[in-house]
Protein backbone atom coordinates (compact mmCIF):
# COMPACT_ATOMS: atom_id res chain seq x y z
CA UNK A 1 0.00 0.00 0.00
CA UNK A 2 2.83 2.51 1.34
CA UNK A 3 4.70 1.63 -1.99
CA UNK A 4 1.83 2.31 -4.37
CA UNK A 5 1.24 5.69 -2.81
CA UNK A 6 5.13 6.11 -3.19
CA UNK A 7 5.02 4.99 -6.81
CA UNK A 8 2.17 7.58 -7.52
CA UNK A 9 3.58 10.03 -5.89
CA UNK A 10 7.14 9.76 -7.78
CA UNK A 11 5.31 9.47 -11.09
CA UNK A 12 2.96 12.39 -10.28
CA UNK A 13 6.11 14.43 -9.53
CA UNK A 14 8.33 13.06 -13.01
CA UNK A 15 4.53 14.28 -14.83
CA UNK A 16 5.10 17.87 -13.16
CA UNK A 17 8.32 18.05 -13.95
CA UNK A 18 8.15 16.56 -17.75
CA UNK A 19 6.02 19.24 -18.22
CA UNK A 20 7.43 22.18 -16.50
CA UNK A 21 10.20 21.09 -19.11
CA UNK A 22 8.59 20.85 -21.87
CA UNK A 23 6.26 24.71 -20.70
CA UNK A 24 9.67 26.87 -20.63
CA UNK A 25 10.94 25.37 -23.72
CA UNK A 26 8.07 26.13 -25.34
CA UNK A 27 8.50 29.77 -23.74
CA UNK A 28 12.00 29.88 -25.06
CA UNK A 29 10.77 28.58 -28.41
CA UNK A 30 8.48 32.14 -28.55
CA UNK A 31 11.73 34.21 -27.52
CA UNK A 32 13.73 32.83 -29.86
CA UNK A 33 11.28 32.95 -32.51
CA UNK A 34 10.64 36.83 -32.00
CA UNK A 35 14.46 37.21 -32.06
CA UNK A 36 15.09 35.82 -35.39
CA UNK A 37 11.74 37.59 -37.01
CA UNK A 38 13.09 41.02 -35.67
CA UNK A 39 14.94 43.24 -38.14
CA UNK A 40 14.47 41.34 -41.01
CA UNK A 41 17.31 38.56 -40.29
CA UNK A 42 15.23 35.28 -41.20
CA UNK A 43 12.19 35.18 -43.86
CA UNK A 44 9.14 32.84 -42.26
CA UNK A 45 9.85 29.60 -44.16
CA UNK A 46 13.53 29.91 -44.14
CA UNK A 47 12.90 29.84 -40.24
CA UNK A 48 10.29 27.21 -40.40
CA UNK A 49 12.73 24.98 -42.77
CA UNK A 50 15.94 25.03 -40.13
CA UNK A 51 14.01 24.88 -37.50
CA UNK A 52 12.68 21.54 -38.86
CA UNK A 53 15.81 20.39 -40.34
CA UNK A 54 17.50 21.30 -37.08
CA UNK A 55 15.25 19.77 -34.74
CA UNK A 56 15.50 16.78 -36.80
CA UNK A 57 18.93 15.96 -36.88
CA UNK A 58 19.24 16.83 -33.07
CA UNK A 59 16.58 14.29 -32.52
CA UNK A 60 18.37 11.52 -34.55
CA UNK A 61 21.65 12.32 -32.91
CA UNK A 62 19.89 11.75 -29.42
CA UNK A 63 18.78 8.54 -30.75
CA UNK A 64 21.62 7.73 -31.90
CA UNK A 65 23.39 8.28 -28.51
CA UNK A 66 21.34 6.61 -26.26
CA UNK A 67 20.48 3.77 -28.08
CA UNK A 68 23.55 3.21 -30.10
CA UNK A 69 21.49 2.76 -33.14
CA UNK A 70 20.41 4.66 -36.05
CA UNK A 71 16.50 5.75 -35.41
CA UNK A 72 13.85 4.02 -36.79
CA UNK A 73 11.60 6.25 -38.84
CA UNK A 74 8.51 5.59 -36.51
CA UNK A 75 6.12 8.31 -37.20
CA UNK A 76 2.35 9.03 -37.20
CA UNK A 77 1.11 10.09 -40.30
CA UNK A 78 -1.58 12.64 -38.75
CA UNK A 79 1.14 13.84 -36.01
CA UNK A 80 3.20 14.85 -39.32
CA UNK A 81 0.06 16.00 -40.79
CA UNK A 82 -0.31 18.31 -38.26
CA UNK A 83 3.14 19.48 -37.21
CA UNK A 84 3.64 20.66 -40.85
CA UNK A 85 0.75 22.87 -40.82
CA UNK A 86 1.34 24.20 -37.38
CA UNK A 87 5.07 24.80 -38.06
CA UNK A 88 3.99 26.46 -41.52
CA UNK A 89 0.89 28.59 -40.63
CA UNK A 90 2.87 29.56 -37.25
CA UNK A 91 5.68 31.29 -39.30
CA UNK A 92 3.97 32.52 -41.53
CA UNK A 93 1.09 34.23 -39.18
CA UNK A 94 3.36 36.15 -37.68
CA UNK A 95 4.56 38.63 -40.88
CA UNK A 96 1.11 40.68 -39.61
CA UNK A 97 0.07 39.53 -36.34
CA UNK A 98 1.07 41.47 -33.21
CA UNK A 99 2.99 39.00 -30.78
CA UNK A 100 0.05 39.58 -28.15
CA UNK A 101 -2.47 38.73 -30.06
CA UNK A 102 -0.86 35.74 -31.78
CA UNK A 103 -0.25 34.39 -28.79
CA UNK A 104 -3.80 34.61 -27.25
CA UNK A 105 -5.41 33.17 -30.75
CA UNK A 106 -2.89 30.60 -30.48
CA UNK A 107 -2.98 28.73 -27.65
CA UNK A 108 -6.94 30.22 -27.18
CA UNK A 109 -7.49 27.56 -30.66
CA UNK A 110 -4.95 24.60 -29.09
CA UNK A 111 -7.53 24.87 -25.56
CA UNK A 112 -10.11 24.78 -27.65
CA UNK A 113 -9.51 21.94 -29.60
CA UNK A 114 -8.05 19.72 -26.61
CA UNK A 115 -11.12 20.71 -24.52
CA UNK A 116 -13.94 20.01 -27.68
CA UNK A 117 -11.75 16.34 -27.87
CA UNK A 118 -11.66 15.54 -23.79
CA UNK A 119 -16.10 16.67 -23.89
CA UNK A 120 -16.00 14.36 -26.89
CA UNK A 121 -14.05 11.12 -25.57
CA UNK A 122 -16.72 12.04 -21.84
CA UNK A 123 -13.82 13.22 -19.96
CA UNK A 124 -15.60 15.87 -17.62
CA UNK A 125 -13.44 18.93 -15.46
CA UNK A 126 -14.46 19.74 -11.93
CA UNK A 127 -16.01 23.21 -11.58
CA UNK A 128 -12.74 24.41 -9.83
CA UNK A 129 -10.86 23.53 -12.97
CA UNK A 130 -13.60 25.82 -15.07
CA UNK A 131 -12.76 28.57 -12.90
CA UNK A 132 -8.65 27.79 -12.95
CA UNK A 133 -9.24 28.04 -16.82
CA UNK A 134 -11.66 31.35 -16.83
CA UNK A 135 -9.25 32.77 -14.66
CA UNK A 136 -6.37 31.98 -17.17
CA UNK A 137 -8.04 32.69 -20.18
CA UNK A 138 -8.56 36.35 -18.61
CA UNK A 139 -4.95 36.32 -17.81
CA UNK A 140 -4.29 36.14 -21.44
CA UNK A 141 -6.76 38.66 -22.40
CA UNK A 142 -6.02 40.82 -20.12
CA UNK A 143 -1.99 40.32 -21.59
CA UNK A 144 -2.99 40.58 -25.58
CA UNK A 145 -5.38 43.18 -25.20
CA UNK A 146 -3.77 46.12 -26.60
CA UNK A 147 -2.46 43.90 -29.73
CA UNK A 148 -6.69 42.83 -30.48
CA UNK A 149 -7.69 46.45 -31.44
CA UNK A 150 -7.44 45.32 -35.36
CA UNK A 151 -5.71 42.24 -36.22
CA UNK A 152 -5.36 40.84 -39.23
CA UNK A 153 -7.46 38.61 -40.60
CA UNK A 154 -5.37 36.58 -42.90
CA UNK A 155 -2.89 36.58 -39.76
CA UNK A 156 -5.81 35.36 -37.46
CA UNK A 157 -6.97 32.96 -39.84
CA UNK A 158 -3.34 31.13 -39.83
CA UNK A 159 -2.81 31.17 -36.01
CA UNK A 160 -6.20 29.61 -35.49
CA UNK A 161 -5.15 26.78 -37.95
CA UNK A 162 -1.90 26.86 -35.93
CA UNK A 163 -3.05 26.12 -32.71
CA UNK A 164 -5.50 23.78 -34.14
CA UNK A 165 -2.68 21.77 -35.58
CA UNK A 166 -0.97 21.76 -32.08
CA UNK A 167 -4.10 21.08 -30.51
CA UNK A 168 -4.29 17.63 -32.56
CA UNK A 169 -0.40 17.15 -32.63
CA UNK A 170 -0.64 16.85 -28.94
CA UNK A 171 -3.93 14.63 -28.73
CA UNK A 172 -1.96 12.00 -31.73
CA UNK A 173 1.17 12.31 -28.78
CA UNK A 174 -0.90 11.07 -26.16
CA UNK A 175 -0.88 7.59 -27.53
CA UNK A 176 3.02 7.62 -28.42
CA UNK A 177 4.51 4.41 -27.10
CA UNK A 178 7.88 5.60 -28.00
CA UNK A 179 7.88 9.31 -27.39
CA UNK A 180 11.54 10.22 -28.49
CA UNK A 181 11.29 7.80 -31.67
CA UNK A 182 7.87 9.31 -32.65
CA UNK A 183 8.51 12.94 -32.23
CA UNK A 184 12.23 11.56 -33.84
CA UNK A 185 10.26 10.60 -37.01
CA UNK A 186 7.59 13.30 -36.98
CA UNK A 187 10.24 16.04 -37.44
CA UNK A 188 12.28 13.63 -40.39
CA UNK A 189 9.33 13.41 -42.65
CA UNK A 190 8.35 17.08 -41.87
CA UNK A 191 11.70 18.27 -43.21
CA UNK A 192 11.03 17.54 -46.74
CA UNK A 193 7.65 19.18 -46.83
CA UNK A 194 9.13 22.63 -44.93
CA UNK A 195 12.06 22.28 -47.51
CA UNK A 196 9.19 22.11 -50.32
CA UNK A 197 7.42 25.45 -48.81
CA UNK A 198 10.76 27.12 -48.71
CA UNK A 199 11.27 26.23 -52.47
CA UNK A 200 7.94 27.65 -53.72
CA UNK A 201 9.14 31.01 -51.59
CA UNK A 202 12.25 31.16 -53.21
CA UNK A 203 12.01 34.56 -54.21
CA UNK A 204 11.18 35.85 -50.64
CA UNK A 205 13.62 34.34 -49.11
CA UNK A 206 15.91 35.97 -46.60
CA UNK A 207 18.44 34.48 -44.24
CA UNK A 208 21.06 36.20 -42.20
CA UNK A 209 23.94 34.53 -39.72
CA UNK A 210 22.00 35.36 -36.63
CA UNK A 211 19.10 34.53 -38.03
CA UNK A 212 19.92 30.91 -39.00
CA UNK A 213 21.35 30.69 -35.86
CA UNK A 214 18.66 31.25 -33.73
CA UNK A 215 16.75 29.12 -35.90
CA UNK A 216 18.66 26.09 -35.25
CA UNK A 217 18.49 26.54 -31.99
CA UNK A 218 14.72 26.83 -32.27
CA UNK A 219 14.75 23.28 -34.13
CA UNK A 220 17.37 21.76 -31.96
CA UNK A 221 16.74 22.78 -28.53
CA UNK A 222 12.93 24.41 -28.14
CA UNK A 223 11.22 22.18 -30.41
CA UNK A 224 12.89 19.16 -31.23
CA UNK A 225 14.42 18.32 -27.50
CA UNK A 226 11.41 20.39 -26.33
CA UNK A 227 8.80 18.33 -28.10
CA UNK A 228 10.12 14.52 -27.20
CA UNK A 229 9.91 15.91 -23.75
CA UNK A 230 6.47 17.24 -23.95
CA UNK A 231 5.01 13.64 -25.58
CA UNK A 232 6.64 12.02 -22.70
CA UNK A 233 4.82 13.91 -20.44
CA UNK A 234 1.81 13.96 -22.44
CA UNK A 235 1.30 9.81 -21.23
CA UNK A 236 0.16 11.34 -18.07
CA UNK A 237 -1.94 13.86 -18.39
CA UNK A 238 -5.87 14.04 -19.46
CA UNK A 239 -6.86 15.91 -22.70
CA UNK A 240 -8.65 18.90 -20.52
CA UNK A 241 -4.98 19.57 -18.16
CA UNK A 242 -3.15 19.14 -21.43
CA UNK A 243 -4.83 21.86 -22.89
CA UNK A 244 -4.82 23.94 -19.73
CA UNK A 245 -1.11 23.84 -18.58
CA UNK A 246 -0.27 25.18 -22.21
CA UNK A 247 -2.12 28.35 -20.93
CA UNK A 248 0.90 29.18 -18.77
CA UNK A 249 3.63 29.46 -22.00
CA UNK A 250 2.54 33.03 -23.24
CA UNK A 251 2.96 34.40 -19.50
CA UNK A 252 6.25 32.52 -19.58
CA UNK A 253 7.22 33.84 -22.72
CA UNK A 254 5.91 37.10 -21.71
CA UNK A 255 8.48 37.35 -18.58
CA UNK A 256 11.45 35.84 -19.74
CA UNK A 257 11.25 39.08 -22.47
CA UNK A 258 11.50 41.10 -19.82
CA UNK A 259 14.63 39.10 -18.42
CA UNK A 260 16.25 38.40 -21.71
CA UNK A 261 15.37 41.00 -23.96
CA UNK A 262 15.09 44.32 -21.73
CA UNK A 263 11.34 44.24 -22.39
CA UNK A 264 9.44 46.78 -19.52
CA UNK A 265 7.68 45.08 -16.24
CA UNK A 266 4.59 46.42 -16.78
CA UNK A 267 1.77 46.06 -14.04
CA UNK A 268 -0.13 44.65 -16.72
CA UNK A 269 1.88 41.99 -17.27
CA UNK A 270 2.29 40.99 -13.74
CA UNK A 271 -1.27 40.88 -13.11
CA UNK A 272 -1.84 38.91 -16.37
CA UNK A 273 0.81 36.36 -15.43
CA UNK A 274 -0.58 36.13 -12.24
CA UNK A 275 -4.26 35.36 -13.67
CA UNK A 276 -2.68 33.50 -15.96
CA UNK A 277 -0.22 31.43 -13.68
CA UNK A 278 -2.39 30.99 -10.87
CA UNK A 279 -5.40 30.22 -12.91
CA UNK A 280 -3.32 26.89 -14.08
CA UNK A 281 -2.68 25.82 -11.07
CA UNK A 282 -5.92 26.26 -9.81
CA UNK A 283 -7.44 23.88 -12.57
CA UNK A 284 -4.50 21.41 -11.62
CA UNK A 285 -4.56 21.83 -7.78
CA UNK A 286 -7.04 18.65 -7.24
CA UNK A 287 -5.12 16.40 -9.44
CA UNK A 288 -1.75 17.31 -7.65
CA UNK A 289 -3.74 16.45 -4.08
CA UNK A 290 -4.70 13.40 -5.18
CA UNK A 291 -1.47 12.16 -6.17
CA UNK A 292 0.06 13.24 -2.81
Amino acid sequence: MAEAAISDTSRGLRIAALTSVAMLAFAANSLLCRLAMAGGRIDPASFTALRVVSGALALSLIVMVQRRRRPRLKADWRAVAALTAYMVFFGFAYLTLKAGAGALILFGAVQLTMFAWALRAGERPRPLAWVGLAAALSGLVYLALPGLSAPDPAGCLLMLLAGIAWGVYSLVGRGASDPLAQTTGNFIYTAPIVLIVAAVSLSRLHVTLAGAGLAAASGALASGCGYAIWYAALRGLSSARAAMVQLSVPAIAALGAVVLLAEPLTPRLVIASALTLGGVGLALWRRTRRQA
